[in-house]
């Protein structure tokens, strides 16, 4: 199965509106999520905020924001992404990231900028309690029982009792268990010290990638540390992250590419060229097995998300390549991927009763 997703950036907007359009167009080509960039290093809307006004204008596409675990409190972090999914009924995800200048951490001003090694350390423990959390309630934890008044089975609340290097967190949740079990984790897998930390918690790893040959060797190493920690290879979905430039027509094909890329930038990989070319890419990387799919983002947003839809997903649908509706409604079914297991069920609870 072929994954296609799109960024919906756009520099200095903040007009929901705005976000709404291009989120219904990327659903309209069936792609299966979109993400919303965030950063404490620029000004901008909350990712996650403008998504949660999204989500009731939107049915099907996933919706992923970038909300960093550096400088945030884990616990926020995780009720905020469980919060999404329940706003959009099983469609949220969450793009972990983390914020390594001196200038981010005077923001908060509790302490000082840290190696990337120990951010992205830092970073896999919130996705660890965060999933921990979303856990804490059982998918029946709520009786709603009027006539006893009874709200909740306190024998199906569990405390997480986590610790971690830079912080601890009690639980349960304050919000109950999302549609998802656990919203999409999503990681940009192209630097090393991400790598293993999507290898070990993500759902959906991006790679910024130039050549066939790099992001075959990326996925190999992805999945072979996925498999060191006890995972299945199968369960994460390593997709291809490129710059798309579709606005000046259709350029010949360059021998193992689309036309006129991608090509290394400063920016990362760019294609620029027209749909035609950029459906002959995507086909040939993902027939060959190099990646599972694609997250691309435009660099006009409104007109290349739309030549995007209308010109490549239209081809890649034509061929049979890609869907031409939401088998699901979720964003792990559009994903192929299960919904988790609750770790707590069955297990000793906070305390006996009801409440």
């Amino acid at each position: 199965m072929l994954h296609l997703s799109a960024a919906v950036d756009q520099p200095s907007a903040y007009d929901a509106g705005s976000y709404v359009e291009l989120a219904r167009l990327a659903e309209r080509g069936g792609l299966d999520f979109v993400t919303l960039g965030d950063t404490f290093a620029r000004p901008g809307p909350d990712a996650l905020a403008v998504l949660s006004r999204v989500a009731p204008a939107t049915t099907r596409v996933g919706l992923v924001p970038t909300v960093t675990t550096t400088h945030t409190e884990p616990f926020h972090v995780q009720a905020a992404v469980a919060t999404l999914d329940w706003v959009s009924r099983g469609r949220a995800g969450w793009r972990i990231d983390v914020s390594a200048t001196e200038g981010e951490a005077r923001l908060f001003g509790r302490r000082h900028a840290a190696p990337g090694e120990a951010l992205w350390h830092e970073a896999g423990e919130v996705a660890d309690v965060a999933a921990k959390l979303w856990d804490s309630w059982e998918d029946d934890a709520e009786i709603r029982d009027v006539p006893t008044g009874r709200f909740i089975d306190r024998d199906k609340l569990h405390h997480v009792d986590f610790e971690g290097t830079g912080f601890s967190v009690k639980g349960p949740s304050i919000v109950p268990r999302p549609p998802q079990g656990h919203p999409v984790r999503v990681v940009d897998a192209t630097e090393g010290h991400a790598r293993r930390t999507a290898a070990r918690y993500a759902d959906v790893a991006l790679v910024r990638a130039a050549s066939p040959a790099q992001a075959a060797a990326v996925r190999d190493q992805l999945r072979a540390e996925a498999k060191e920690f006890g995972r299945d290879p199968d369960t994460l979905r390593v997709l291809a992250s490129l710059l798309v430039d579709l606005g000046d027509g259709e350029h010949a094909a360059e021998p193992g590419h689309g036309g006129g890329g991608p090509r290394q930038t400063a920016q990362g990989p760019l294609y620029r060229g027209g749909p035609v070319d950029l459906a002959e890419l995507v086909a040939a990387w993902h027939t060959d097995g190099i990646v599972d799919g694609f997250h691309l983002t435009p660099a006009e947003p409104r007109r290349d998300l739309e030549r995007l839809v209308n010109g490549t997903v239209a081809l890649l649908q034509h061929r049979g390549l890609f869907r031409t509706f939401y088998p699901g409604s979720t964003l792990r079914e559009h994903l192929g991927l299960a919904r988790p297991a609750n770790q707590y069920a069955g297990r000793y609870a906070v305390t006996g009763g009801a409440s």
